[in-house]
């Protein structure tokens, strides 16, 4: 039985492809034999400062295989890592290093003055050249002593989602986790060594755990695709045709953006076999376009949050689907049962819409130095009255289509009380889409005034009036947004999903 994640590693990728190229980073290529070396000497560098196990060790690098080899010395050194975003700002950084208590962070000179600013001692910092020193040795029997100590039930990294307290939650996941969930996604894809996976997401999002062990477990090449090209779709696409790349994981925002201006019709995507999307609600009319261009490419729609171990459902596109069609969220991965409560904490019935609650072995351990929100969302399961046994309530509502598919109807906090009716903004915005000329759009609402609002990208002349009686045909009269905002581009967060607090924030402008 594997207990450990390094264990596709050890255990199959260095018996296997230990010469073949690993990751492809700036143009620099590193085989799995010198990933691993690297790797174990960053390990060394941490046992030389602490002895202890499950502790999490922060990563404050920009995406590299820099960060690769700091996360694969963390997890040699039998701890966790906590990927960070260094853009973030100070005051979020300071909140999130307090809250997780690290005795060590793995930088670069580069990040020094500013660690030092957060009020991280220069005794806590690990720095990640000193792992690529050709100088540096390591002791193989004490880094195998050390993660023969851990179990699969120890954390191996920490992700942070965004907290309404302002500090980031960090989600603690389990090496049980992580392995129940690739296995399935090793199984049910046939992945192996052949894959070429154009990472373009943060390391410190969730996307990346799939890509890393994907690699690292079947001897698959890692592209780190340089993080300015997501806001140039053209030398984006120039660059994963060059780099040959034949898998990619992104979030729709992306994909929306490349069919809105057409550009699959002037770029041939062949190469790409397999796409996964996540993250947020990928319009099933820039789906389609994307199906038309790439006839043979196997499309995966994957749903779940962070607590869940990267994912919970899955929805291979296998059929034709009107523009107008809602894509499905579709069934549970294998060893994860969906439950769908209503208000009552019963299962409901037929069509009826309720909140999508996970169980199983992916779940997370919980937020890491946070009981208080760790027991207010990881909770007893209340179908099950003889045994513990915790359940997480993800805040989303969905329901069952005749199919018996998973269909996603929009957020908890998504859903408004406006003129005494629950609407949820993800069908208001899911019928603008429908529009000739809305490319993109996000729908939010302004408590203080009582309105509904629609920002919405467009290159045609569209008027209220236009907007109000196209969105007619769709939704109810107490659904249409009483505002519409023409916008360029829509905001984008770090993990490249619309951000909607940014958009509130202009309305206070």
């Amino acid at each position: 039985m594997q207990i450990n994640v390094l264990e596709y590693f050890e255990k199959k990728t260095l018996h296997t492809h230990k010469k073949k190229i690993a990751v492809v980073d700036k143009g620099r290529s590193y085989t799995f034999e010198m990933v691993e070396v690297f790797a174990k000497k960053c390990a060394a560098m941490l046992l030389e400062k602490i002895d202890l196990t499950s502790q999490c060790i922060a990563v404050f690098l920009p995406k590299s295989i820099e960060t690769i080899v700091a996360d694969l010395g963390v997890l040699y050194s039998g701890n966790c890592y906590a990927n960070l975003d260094v853009k973030s700002p100070l005051e979020r950084l300071r909140a999130t290093f307090k809250n997780l208590e690290c005795p060590l962070i793995i930088t670069t000179s580069e990040y020094v003055d500013v660690l030092m600013q957060l009020g991280v001692l220069k005794e806590q910092l690990v720095l990640i050249e000193k792992a690529f020193d050709d100088e540096k040795n390591y002791n193989n029997e004490k880094i195998f002593k050390k993660i023969n100590q851990i179990i699969d039930n120890d954390p191996f990294c920490i992700i942070h989602t965004s907290g309404s307290t302002g500090t980031p939650k960090g989600v603690a996941l389990s090496h049980r986790g992580a392995i129940d969930y690739m296995d399935w996604v090793f199984e049910t894809f046939a992945f192996d060594n052949t894959q070429i996976i154009g990472s373009l997401s943060p390391c410190f999002f969730d996307t990346y755990t799939l890509e890393l062990f994907l690699c690292l477990a079947k001897g698959a090449t890692f592209i780190i695709i340089p993080e300015q090209l997501a806001a140039f779709p053209v030398r984006l696409l120039e660059f994963i045709i060059s780099q040959k790349v034949n898998f990619i994981f992104w979030v729709p925002t992306i994909m929306v953006n490349i069919a809105n201006q057409n550009l699959l019709e002037k770029f041939s995507l062949d190469a790409i076999k397999t796409i996964f999307f996540a993250g947020e609600v990928f319009p099933t009319k820039h789906l389609n376009y994307w199906r038309r261009y790439l006839g043979n490419t196997l499309f995966v729609n994957l749903y779940g949050p962070t607590e869940a171990n990267v994912d919970c459902t899955y929805f291979i596109v296998n059929r034709p689907l009107a523009d107008e069609d809602k894509l499905p969220l579709g069934f549970p991965c294998r060893n994860t049962d969906i439950l769908i409560l209503n208000e009552s904490n019963r299962e409901v019935q037929n069509d009826e819409i309720g909140e999508l609650c996970i169980r199983g072995s992916s779940l997370a351990l919980g937020y890491w130095n946070n009981p208080e929100l760790t027991a207010k969302v990881f909770v007893q399961n209340p179908l099950n009255k003889h045994y513990p046994e915790l359940i997480y309530r993800t805040g989303d509502l969905v329901y069952r289509n005749f199919l018996g598919e998973i269909m996603f109807k929009g957020r908890k906090d998504h859903q408004i009380k406006h003129l005494g009716y629950r609407i949820e903004l993800g069908e208001i915005e899911h019928a603008a889409l429908l529009i000739d000329g809305i490319h993109n759009c996000c729908s939010v609402y302004n408590q203080s005034k009582k309105e509904i609002i629609l920002f919405f990208e467009s290159t045609a002349n569209l008027t209220t009036s236009n907007l109000r009686e196209n969105l007619a045909s769709f939704i109810p009269k107490y659904m249409l947004p009483r505002v519409f905002k023409k916008i360029e581009k829509l905001p984008i967060n770090a993990n490249g999903k619309i951000d909607r607090s940014k958009l509130l924030n202009t309305l206070d402008a």
